[in-house]
C-alpha cells in the first residue's frame, strides 16, 4: 500500500528559474499546490515530493509514492523547458525586456481538454497529448495566455531508459496579440527566421 503522503520528504524544494508576477489580480497561481510557495528571489518553487503526491490523488491517478523521487525532478525539467520555449515567443516581442522579462502569473493543468490542434493532429494518425497547461505570463502588465500539450517524444535507441517529451508550446489565439504573434511565426518559417 503506498505511504501516507506525510512520510515523503517535504523539505526537498526546488526554486525554478521561472519568475512569478505580483499581480494583484490573480486569485489561484497555481493549480497543482493550494499553498503556492515563491522563494525569496520572486522565483515559483516547485512542489516537494508529498506536494506532488497529494496532487495526483486529488486528480484521481494512483501514484507510487517511491516514483516521487524520479517523478518530481522530470516533472520540474519539464516545465523548466515549456518556459524557455515561452521565453523564445517572448524574445521577439521587444517590450518584455523593458521591465524586467516576462514573468509567469498563473498555470492551470486540464489533461481531460484536447486543444484544437491536439484534436487536428489526433485526426491526422497521431497520439494524443498526455498533459495540457494553459499559462499565462505578465509582459510588461499586459496578460498573456499561452497553452502547452505535452506529448511522449520518441526514444532513443541508444538509451532506451531515457523519458522523451515534445512540448507543443504556443500563444493561445484568444486576443489579437496571441493571433498577432502565431501568424508571425507562421511567416517566419517561409522566411528564415524564428
Amino acid at each position: 500500500p503506498p505511504k501516507p503522503p506525510s512520510l515523503l520528504p517535504t523539505t526537498r524544494l526546488q526554486i525554478s528559474s521561472i519568475p512569478r508576477s505580483s499581480s494583484p489580480n490573480t486569485s489561484c497561481p497555481n493549480s497543482e499546490s493550494p499553498d503556492p510557495h515563491t522563494s525569496p528571489s520572486g522565483h515559483w518553487v516547485y512542489p516537494s515530493e508529498q506536494q506532488f503526491f497529494a496532487a495526483m490523488q486529488r486528480k484521481n491517478h494512483s501514484p507510487n509514492p517511491t516514483d516521487m523521487s524520479s517523478i518530481v525532478p522530470i516533472h520540474n525539467a519539464v516545465n523548466e523547458r515549456a518556459w524557455s520555449e515561452i521565453l523564445r515567443w517572448e524574445s521577439h516581442r521587444g517590450r518584455a525586456a523593458a521591465c524586467g522579462g516576462p514573468k509567469l502569473v498563473s498555470f492551470r493543468g486540464d489533461s481531460s481538454k484536447l486543444t484544437p490542434k491536439a484534436r487536428l493532429m489526433i485526426l491526422l494518425g497521431y497520439q494524443p497529448p498526455f498533459d495540457r497547461h494553459d499559462w499565462t505570463i505578465d509582459r510588461c502588465g499586459q496578460n498573456i495566455d499561452y497553452v502547452i500539450d505535452f506529448y511522449s517524444g520518441k526514444r532513443d535507441p541508444r538509451r532506451p531508459e531515457a523519458v522523451s517529451f515534445y512540448l507543443d508550446v504556443r500563444p493561445k489565439v484568444n486576443s489579437v496579440e496571441g493571433v498577432v504573434m502565431r501568424i508571425g511565426r507562421f511567416f517566419s518559417g517561409f522566411f528564415g527566421s524564428s
